[in-house]
């Protein structure tokens, strides 16, 4: 067991890792992280899936048999990726038992369907039909379309990763969606204890792109500022879910079994070389949240991440501060977060565009 993962486990953050293969799970890596580097979730997204599709033989046999049984690449690739995650969340099953807001593996929505509220519901729904675990969380993207989405699918007693957010206004929105979900489940006579929910905040794409603006500006105090906007931006979501945690509404849903909608901290892996590679783990350090690493970091993290006890709690003003140096040096904040959704959306697409190509090779092959 890793101290230094044990350590930050036992300061509340539940550790996940942002990858899945079925080499991972066949060889029992991921049960041994589960037991030896405290791993009690996973991520995934289509480009994870391409190139484990893309490595190794693992899929082989399966990817023949759709392919004989006349199988398209839509169908292939629902297919292997949730024979994975049902898979991974039974290996994940005692996690949950133990405690239901971990034991989780994440499975995305077809990201084409960003912009569409109808089509993104059905997949939802289509997924979490055919992965089958209560431990399952469908991911869906935080988009103005992706928001009654999730409204949708909470209110059907799915559980919901909500992805790609960038700002706290925001991030407010993807609350309110959660608690819509609920108000509608409730009526229907849903158990609201069964259902779970993380919102994925985004780190470190936030860093890059406002960095990059600062060194444009070139100014001594645009570039001081330079690695502080991402962890104050997620200091400021945190205060943003306490204070909802707060709100009588909330407190309504809380005493009918619901559970709260822990922030997740994605994009974790620091793209800064100047940066430590710990960075958004150490200084996100709070309780009752979600850390989803590479394995990168995971392992930097075991090697020579430190806590120094909470990072976040009553930070909101200093945070503020950093925002207020940042638009007095000319940085237009909304801006950045219209970008960086925009080019989330695309990079999502993208990965969704590099699976399909992947696995259409793989078909190929299956066919001599």
């Amino acid at each position: 067991m890793s101290d230094r993962l044990k350590t930050l486990a036992d300061a509340g953050v539940s550790i996940w890792l942002d990858d899945l293969s079925r080499e991972r799970i066949e060889t029992g890596n991921l049960a041994d992280l589960v037991r030896e580097r405290s791993v009690v979730g996973v991520t995934t997204n289509p480009t994870i899936f391409a190139g484990a599709i893309a490595d190794g033989e693992r899929y082989d046999a399966q990817v023949r048999d759709l392919v004989a049984g006349g199988s398209g690449v839509d169908e292939v690739i629902f297919a292997l990726t949730t024979d994975d995650v049902r898979n991974a969340c039974d290996v994940l099953a005692p996690v949950a038992a133990a405690h239901p807001a971990d034991g989780r593996v994440s499975i995305e929505v077809e990201p084409t369907l960003a912009n569409d509220t109808e089509a993104t519901i059905a997949s939802a729904k289509a997924l979490w039909a055919a992965v089958d675990r209560p431990n399952a969380l469908i991911k869906i993207p935080a988009t103005l379309e992706g928001l009654p989405a999730i409204t949708a699918a909470i209110a059907a007693g799915i559980s919901v990763n909500v992805t790609l957010i960038f700002s706290v206004e925001r991030y407010r929105a993807v609350m309110d969606a959660y608690l819509s979900g609920l108000e509608q489940a409730q009526e229907a006579g849903v158990d609201l204890s069964t259902i779970q929910s993380v919102a994925s905040f985004f780190v470190s794409r936030v860093d890059t792109e406002i960095d990059a603006r600062l060194e444009k500006i070139g100014t001594d105090e645009a570039l001081a500022l330079r690695g502080k906007a991402a962890v104050a931006n997620a200091r400021l979501a945190y205060a943003a879910f306490e204070e909802v945690l707060g709100s009588a509404r909330w407190q309504a849903l809380a005493g009918t079994g619901a559970n709260p909608q822990r922030p997740l901290w994605a994009s974790t892996g620091v793209k800064n070389p100047a940066y430590p590679d710990t960075l958004y783990v150490t200084d996100l350090v709070v309780a009752d949240t979600v850390n989803t690493m590479p394995e990168k970091t995971l392992l930097a993290f075991a090697d020579h991440g430190d806590v120094t006890g909470d990072q976040v709690t009553g930070r909101a003003a200093d945070a503020q501060a950093v925002f207020d140096q940042l638009a007095a040096a000319g940085i237009d904040l909304d801006d950045v977060f219209v970008v960086l959704e925009t080019e989330g959306v695309d990079k999502f697409k993208a990965s969704w565009t590099e699976l399909v190509a992947t696995v259409r090779t793989q078909m190929d092959k299956a066919k001599g």
